[in-house]
């Protein structure tokens, strides 16, 4: 089970805090120190490693807070943005150039298929805020679920286990299990069904 990240815990500040303006910073001194060191050992260790070594890449990012399954295969294109809101149950699998944007917390579920060029954006703003608030929205993609090439799953979508969104499909509300999505916003297609 996939725990809740506190504002606390993910180092998300207030934006009104302390007469803030637009410039300030939305997380901590810590997280931003921590991310920039895990952009450094990606780019130095990862990102150019030939996509045979995933168990590599997964122990990288196991060394950096993620929690990472057995049999994951993970590629060094994939754009991480902070390691420790990352979840991956075994057997998945995240495809070439996937940019995983997890200021909020990502998981993805067991066997699930994330393909090549996907954005996963766990995070958006409070427009009716004056002061344009982060807001994490954690993502949820269930085991045995496909997201096809080029996809976009936007924040606080969970996508139901075996369920599949097309290639170039946009997810912008939860995705129910065993059903096929596409479109921009995603509708049903139909059902899945395994033969």
């Amino acid at each position: 089970m996939v725990t809740e990240l506190t504002d606390e815990i993910s180092g998300l500040l207030p934006a009104g805090a302390a007469g803030a303006t637009m410039n300030r910073p939305s997380f901590s001194l810590r997280n931003r120190i921590e991310r920039a060191l895990f952009m450094l050992v990606w780019a130095l260790a990862a990102s150019w490693t030939p996509p045979p070594l995933h168990t590599w890449r997964c122990l990288l990012l196991r060394l950096c807070g993620s929690r990472i399954g057995r049999g994951v295969k993970l590629y060094g294109s994939t754009a991480i943005w902070h390691p420790a809101n990352l979840q991956i149950e075994d057997g998945a699998t995240v495809g070439p150039r996937v940019r995983i944007y997890n200021q909020g917390l990502i998981s993805i579920g067991a066997g699930a298929i994330i393909s090549q060029d996907v954005h996963l954006c766990a995070s958006s703003h409070d427009v009716s805020d004056p002061n344009f608030q982060l807001l994490l929205k954690p993502i949820r993609i269930g085991s045995r679920a496909w997201i096809a090439a080029d996809a976009f799953v936007g924040p606080g979508v969970t996508v139901g286990e075996g369920a599949v969104l097309g290639a170039r499909g946009v997810a912008v509300r939860d995705l129910e299990p065993w059903n096929i999505y596409r479109g921009n916003p995603a509708a049903i297609v139909k059902q899945r069904k395994l033969l």
